[in-house]
Formats: C-alpha cells, sequence, structure tokens
C-alpha cells in the first residue's frame, strides 16, 4: 500500500483560494457562540487566514487558552445554550459542544473532537494495542505508512501514521478533510478506511485501510513485464468505475497517478490517496486551487492557472495513466511547469484562438505560443489499438469540455470491443510490488554501483534504470505547508521515483 498517501512537501506552493472548497448555500448556515466586542477586532484579524481552508465565511476567537472557536460571520445569537463549532467541509453540520464532551469521553482525543468532530461522528477509535506493526511500507513528509496485523479481525492491514506538529487547527483540519470524504465513499474501486486508531496521550493519528499488495506504477516498473490489452482494459474500467464514482459523489482526486492506483492479489484496482482531493458541486461553480496534480499528470489548463474546474482534471490524468500501460513509460515526463506545458503542445497540440479568448486563464499571455502547434497524438502512438487511441484522444483533449465523463468513456468502443476486459480475478498473480520497494531497490542498486560494482553498472544500464523524478502535487492546503516547513525547516524535495526515458523523441513541432 506504498503510495497510499505519503504526500511529499510542495515544489512550489501558493496561497489557496479564499473560497477553494465550495460552500453551502449561504454562510447564515454557521451557527456559533457570542463574540464580544472586546475581543471584535481580534477575530476580524483572524477571519482571513482560516477562511483559505473552506469556502464558508468564519470568524475565529482566541480563548485564553489557545483554543480556537468558530463564529458566524453574522449570525449571532442574545442567547445560546449550547456552543457549537463550526465544520469545515460542505455537507457537515455544525458539532453541539455536548457532542464533542461525549467524544472525548468515548475516547477521541479533545483536540481531535474540537477541530474535526464531524468527520469522527458515530465513530470509536481503534486501540493502539490492538494492531501490531509488520513492516514500512511508505513514507512521505507528515506520514508513514505500514503494513500491520489487525489482532481483533485477525487480518492485514495497512496504517497510515499522520504526525501533527503542535497540533495545529489547521492541520488537524485538513486531515479532517480526506477522512470526511473517504467516509463518503463507498465502492470497490475506491479505497476503504476501515477506522482511526488514536489515543488522548499521542499526537499522532493513524487511519486504517485494506491491506493491498501493490501498486499499479510498482507493477508497470518490473523489467519485462508488458500488459496484454485485455488487462490493460481491465484495469482501465476499474479505474474509470471508481472515478465515476467519485464524480457522482461530489468529489474530484485531482492526484490520479500509477502509484495511487493499488492492486490487491486479487486484480482488484483501487484508487487511494485522497489527500490533495475536494469536494465540488457541478452546479455551483466556486474558485478551487491550480496547485494540484503530480506534474506527469496534469491538465495543461492547471498548469495555466485555472481556478475553475471540475472532473476534466482527473480525466486528463486518466489519459494519461492509459498511454502508460500501452507506451511502458510515462508519455509527458516534465521536470519543470514550463517544460510539461511544452511537451502537452508539443503532442496534443496548442489551444485554438477562441479557447485562448474564452477561457481567460492567468497565465495566457506567458505560455501562450507564438506559432500553434499541430496535434499528433495520432502519429506518435500508431501502433497502439485504434479504441484506444480514440479513447485517448478524448481524455487528452486539450479543451477540458471536449474530454466527456469517466460514465462516457466506460461506454466508449474500448470497452465494447474485443478483446473484452478481463475479469480481475484471472489477472496475473505477481509478487509485491510498490513503487516504494521500486525506489529502494534502485537507491540500493546505485550505491552498490556507486561503490565501484561495474557488473551492477552494467546490469542498470540494461535494465533501464535511469530515472528522474516526477514533481509532485504541490499541496493544496498551502498554508498548512508553509507553516511546517518554516517549523521544520524542511526544503523542498521531489517525488518517489517513476519510471521514464530522459531523451524522449520529440516530433511535429520546435520548440517554444
Amino acid at each position: 500500500m506504498g503510495c497510499l498517501c505519503c504526500k511529499p512537501s510542495a515544489i512550489e506552493d501558493s496561497k489557496e483560494s479564499p473560497r477553494e472548497r465550495f460552500s453551502s448555500k449561504a454562510s447564515s448556515d454557521l451557527r456559533g457562540s457570542r463574540v464580544t466586542s472586546s475581543r471584535r477586532e481580534e477575530v476580524h484579524r483572524a477571519k482571513d487566514r482560516y477562511d483559505s481552508n473552506d469556502g464558508r465565511a468564519m470568524l475565529i476567537d482566541k480563548h485564553a487558552n489557545g483554543s480556537l472557536r468558530l463564529h458566524s460571520e453574522h449570525f449571532e445569537r442574545k442567547r445560546e445554550k449550547m456552543e457549537y463549532v463550526v465544520a469545515q467541509h460542505p455537507g457537515m453540520g455544525s458539532i453541539p459542544k455536548a457532542t464533542e464532551g461525549e467524544q472525548v469521553a468515548a475516547g477521541w482525543p479533545s483536540w481531535l473532537a474540537a477541530v474535526a468532530g464531524e468527520a469522527i461522528k458515530g465513530w470509536t477509535p481503534r486501540r493502539a494495542d490492538s494492531f501490531q506493526k509488520l513492516d514500512k511500507i511508505g513514507q512521505g513528509t507528515y506520514s508513514n505508512v505500514y503494513m500491520a496485523r489487525d489482532l481483533e479481525h485477525n487480518k492485514t492491514v495497512a496504517l497510515k501514521k499522520v504526525r501533527f506538529d503542535n497540533l495545529e487547527p489547521e492541520s488537524v483540519r485538513f486531515m479532517a478533510r480526506e477522512i470526511h470524504i473517504l467516509r463518503r465513499l463507498d465502492h470497490p474501486n475506491v479505497i476503504k478506511l476501515e477506522g482511526l486508531v488514536t489515543s488522548r496521550m499521542s499526537c499522532s493519528l493513524y487511519l486504517v485501510f485494506e491491506y493491498m499488495e501493490h501498486d499499479l506504477a510498482g507493477l508497470a516498473s518490473h523489467p519485462g513485464l508488458k500488459f496484454t490489452e485485455a488487462q490493460v482494459k481491465c484495469y482501465m474500467q476499474q479505474l474509470l468505475r471508481g472515478l465515476d464514482h467519485c464524480h457522482s459523489r461530489g468529489i474530484l482526486h485531482r492526484d490520479i497517478k500509477g502509484s495511487n492506483l493499488l492492486i490487491d492479489n486479487n486484480g482488484v484496482l483501487k484508487i487511494a490517496d485522497f489527500g490533495l482531493a475536494s469536494f465540488f458541486d457541478p452546479h455551483q461553480s466556486q474558485p478551487l486551487t491550480s496547485r494540484v496534480v503530480t506534474l506527469w499528470y496534469r491538465p495543461p489548463e492547471l498548469l495555466l492557472g485555472a481556478t475553475y474546474y471540475g472532473t476534466a482534471v482527473d480525466l486528463w490524468s486518466t489519459g494519461c495513466i492509459l498511454a502508460e500501460l500501452y507506451a511502458g513509460k510515462p508519455i509527458m515526463p516534465g521536470r519543470t511547469e514550463v517544460e510539461q506545458l511544452h511537451k502537452i503542445f508539443k503532442l496534443c497540440g496548442s489551444p485554438s484562438e477562441d479557447y485562448w479568448r474564452k477561457s481567460k486563464l492567468p497565465h495566457a499571455t506567458i505560455f501562450k505560443p507564438q506559432q500553434p502547434y499541430r496535434r499528433c497524438v495520432a502519429d506518435t502512438f500508431k501502433d497502439f489499438p485504434a479504441p484506444a487511441l480514440a479513447l485517448m484522444e478524448t481524455l487528452l483533449s486539450i479543451d477540458p469540455a471536449d474530454r466527456g465523463s469517466a460514465a462516457s468513456a466506460l461506454k466508449s468502443e474500448f470497452f465494447t470491443t474485443k478483446p473484452f476486459p478481463c475479469d480481475p480475478s484471472i489477472l496475473p498473480k505477481y509478487p509485491p510490488s510498490k513503487e516504494f520497494d521500486a525506489k529502494i531497490r534502485d537507491e540500493e542498486a546505485r550505491r552498490q554501483g556507486a561503490a565501484g560494482s561495474k557488473g551492477q553498472r552494467i546490469d542498470l544500464e540494461r535494465r533501464g534504470t535511469r530515472e528522474s523524478r516526477a514533481i509532485p502535487a504541490p499541496d493544496a492546503n498551502a498554508e498548512l505547508v508553509l507553516s511546517m516547513q518554516k517549523r521544520q525547516g524542511q526544503s523542498n524535495s521531489k517525488s518517489r521515483s517513476e519510471k521514464f526515458n530522459p531523451h524522449p523523441e520529440e516530433v511535429c513541432s520546435s520548440d517554444l
């Protein structure tokens, strides 16, 4: 379950849009306890900082003990018997103070119940001593993932340990968003959150997930392994079914890539790592951050600074995965945002004049090429099966409006012509393989090569293990990342390894 949620630090951080999460119908939904006039000025100073975490207008009342309480901006009651804290996410109502007390009594730590009460509502925390850690299978800047034994249910699970520095409310809220999203989803092709492990004495939280033996990036990195067309269709069908469920529940994943597509020994694929996921409302357009999606899988509109977008961003990433499964390597491995956009234009063509004019994207004047690029997807991948190429052409449309939907992709000729998608149960059985494992193997091989092992070097070259690093998705909660980096003094890091040809053949057009 290597890359379930090992989120690296961002390469480039930017401030989140003040309305990054879509809000409910009106801020009058928010309830709060009375704010005294003597503290009104302090409350207003804190408002802008926390507005960026949610589309709703909020005020923050800082108590003498350092705790934070959120208030409605324009709705106060003269006499309120119960105090409320405002939940962060759409569809999450206010939590009575009495309920918070009940959650603490049930075993939840007060720092979690006070900030993320709605996310844990109805659940009871699991005891740490009911699990036995077996092996570390993933690592990120703020979390580690372990394979563990659930002693109560006698099964193997994955534990994602999230560290909270100083228990800052914004970092807890950020994790609460992921928990709430995971609890909203229920589909065979979406990872299942099975529980939470914490204690009143600990500053960490464990998320309990079903254990998955592989991820798609790890399988694809195996030398000599090539999927058949029926196997590719099987994986793509499961991915699109999972995405269709997410989108129908009002959730954008915003980081679809091979290492976030987990596969078990029965061949079942599940979408994982919802750390950058967001709620969205297709009927009520709200600005979102453009600083999401790992670079190689990031659509052009996000690179151009779009803040109004929808399900099409996940479909672009899905198109990249489809092409990667047939090509055997990432198709657009850019090292910078400029290079990534260049590769996209060279392969998929540059946007039309009408698109530039209508989109009004923030970076359009900077990145608009002087000469238009011709689309050459069909020429570049002429050896791909025609139905696969047709679906890829749709998913990799420059205009997001032309990418269709996950539901329409599932009805495409790609899935209705022979060979049909195979059943997951008849997929080959592989030894456990994750991108995290591949990285460890490659690093060990490089160390041996650096020590003077010529044979190892030759073997590495023969296996084609020269690699670059994909720039990870900038964290959607820029405020959280910046504050943590200041405290920890951590520099920006590169993402986990991805297989790629450092000298791709460039066709159809000249450089920008």
